[in-house]
């Protein structure tokens, strides 16, 4: 029977939850671990907080740096000036005095000789027109009311006339100290906000004073105005908000009868600035949410391949019987595909190597065992021994076995430390028919007389052709093993041939001997170590078949190859037919690329 929980999952007495329960509970793991294994990896969070870092430089730099604010400005500064003009221009028109009366100046009248005149049209600036508050107050109210700006008119004098914020004449009084009925305290976390946002905003920008009428104090573009010229200044409030004013003359026949400043409101400009900037935060936070997605999604696509890569080699390092796969991501075409294939090619490299180790390890314990075993029942036998002539041919079983250890002690530390010793030493040039000559000469001059001899035939004229980058001695010894090898094989009437040519781009070394030469199914089985196919009439354990898997060891860790073939008879050889031979004799070839 199910019970119905709480959360509206089924459960089953004994068995749990069902799979409706389990299923969110998965969901939420398997969310859980993604978040982990992506979001809160080192690489996640570098990568996510530098986006988001050139992000956030690039939106604080366009809202301290960009030009928006100062094209605002200038294009509040051009508004205002062209609304002053036609504003001034109708309020000369149509709210000045125009009762006849006019105003001559004294000292004019006393520089006139006997008999002159005075015309008081002849000079413009000598008549004064002074502005009627009653006619300007509708002129103004009318013009201003529309466009939201705060206008001032001052007169000649630069006293204030009227302030389109308070209609007034001379002799009202206006209290600026009074609090304003809609400002709220702010706090004074608020104010110090304000204070930081202030000067940062502010720049050079002077800060705004409301300057009454009684003020001794005066703005400098009405002064600017009143003497004809128009002016404009951009200051900022103690809140920090921009205030533009513009201030331009009114004339009346090219007489300066008063100024007009026109001023936007307090926060005019910053509301739109305001709209600006959090326009620029919305597509901020939009921009945010897809670089972090992104961020994240990039994250996985590069942690998790490389989180899976070092987890699977931790466990190839602890591994000690099971052989881990490294993950194939050899499809992409990154940094991650070829650090996938890298991995995969130095693990299945190191499992060859230990492979290889195994087997050595295997042969060389296999090759011991047979002398040792040798060794061990002659020494017990010697005791055992009556007749002289048996104790001397146990005595010289032991001495050989003796001596076939010694040999393949020497030859089983050459071939361990080989890999250690190319590795360590650094190759230089090596001009291959030189050492040819040098190794040939050596080997005839140490050879018995029933010995077959070496010759040497060099192909070629320049030296450059012969020259690559090698260990000398190692080559030395791979053509040294070779030549023992042909000699070994070669009836004491044979010879020897090395033959030194360019092959394209390398360096052939070929070995000919006259030989029985090699079995079809044996040409890649000599190169096995511990590997042994020696004539009749050699004794037994002369060698340690480790002479040419060194030579290919060797061969091919200086990138080249090493073969073996059976030369064919000629037409009319007369060792076809031979019993044991299988060819005119043996021949190895040797490929070293040159750089």
């Amino acid at each position: 029977m199910a019970v119905e929980t709480q959360e509206g999952w089924s459960a089953a007495p004994g068995r749990g939850l069902d799979r409706q329960g389990i299923r969110p509970v998965r969901i939420v793991a398997a969310v859980a671990r993604f978040l982990n294994q992506t979001l809160f990896t080192s690489l996640t969070r570098r990568i996510v907080t530098l986006n988001l870092v050139g992000l956030a430089v690039l939106v604080f730099g366009i809202l301290y740096l960009n030009q928006f604010r100062a094209g605002l400005i200038e294009a509040r500064i051009q508004a205002l000036s062209t609304q002053g003009e036609i504003i001034a221009a109708a309020i000369a028109a149509s709210a000045t005095v125009e009762t006849g009366d006019f105003t001559i100046d004294p000292e004019r009248l006393l520089e006139l000789e006997t008999g002159e005149s005075f015309d008081p049209f002849a000079d413009r600036d000598a008549t004064e027109f002074p502005i009627n508050p009653e006619r300007v107050a509708p002129v103004l109210s009318r013009l201003i009311t529309p466009t939201g700006t705060r206008a001032r008119i001052y007169g000649s004098d630069g006293a204030l006339i009227l302030d389109s914020r308070h209609i007034y004449t001379r002799g009202d009084i206006l209290r600026y100290d009074l609090p304003n009925p809609d400002e709220v305290e702010e706090t004074a976390f608020a104010a110090l906000l304000r204070q930081v946002w202030t000067r940062i905003w502010r720049g050079n920008l002077p800060i705004y004073q409301e300057l009454g009428p009684d003020s001794e104090l005066g703005y400098p573009e009405v002064d600017l105005a009143i003497q004809g010229s128009s002016a404009s200044v951009v200051r900022v409030t103690d809140r920090g908000e921009l205030i533009v004013s513009v201030a331009v003359p009114v004339q009346r026949f090219r007489a300066v009868v008063g100024a007009l400043l026109l001023s936007t409101r307090s926060g005019d400009i910053d509301d739109i600035l305001r709209k600006e900037r959090l326009g620029i935060f919305r597509v901020f936070l939009i921009a945010s949410s897809v670089t972090i997605v992104l961020s994240i999604l990039l994250a996985g696509t590069i942690a998790g391949p490389v989180r899976r890569l070092a987890a699977t080699a931790e466990r190839v390092r602890g591994s000690i019987k099971a052989r881990e796969q490294i993950p194939d991501f050899t499809d992409r075409s990154d940094e991650i595909g070829h650090l996938s294939q890298a991995l995969r090619d130095m693990t299945a490299a190191l499992y060859k190597r230990l492979d290889a180790i195994e087997s050595f390890a295997a042969d060389v314990a296999h090759e011991l065992k047979n002398p040792l075993t040798s060794l061990r029942s002659a020494v017990e036998t010697l005791p055992l021994a009556r007749e002289e002539a048996d104790r001397v041919r146990l005595i010289a079983i032991i001495q050989h076995d003796i001596r076939r250890l010694d040999r393949l002690i020497s030859d089983i530390s050459d071939a361990s430390r080989l890999d250690a010793e190319l590795a360590r030493e650094e190759a230089g040039p090596v001009d291959v028919a030189d050492m040819a000559r040098s190794v040939i000469h050596l080997f005839n001059e140490i050879r018995k007389d029933d010995e077959a001899p070496a010759q040497l035939m060099v192909e070629g004229d320049r030296p450059d052709d012969f020259a690559v980058t090698a260990h000398d001695l190692r080559i030395g010894q791979v053509l040294t093993n070779l030549l023992d090898n042909a000699r070994s094989f070669s009836p004491p009437n044979g010879k020897v041939r090395v033959t030194v040519r360019r092959h394209r781009k390398a360096v052939e070394i070929v070995v000919d001997d006259d030989g029985p030469g090699i079995r079809p199914e044996n040409l890649e089985q000599i190169f096995k170590r511990f590997y042994t196919d020696r004539p009749e009439f050699e004794a037994f354990g002369n060698n340690s078949g480790l002479g040419l898997s060194i030579s290919r060891q060797i061969v091919e860790a200086h990138g080249g190859r090493v073969w073996a073939e059976t030369r064919p008879f000629t037409h009319n050889d007369p060792r076809i037919g031979e019993h044991g031979r299988y060819g005119a004799g043996a021949r190895f070839v040797v490929l070293l690329p040159v750089d």
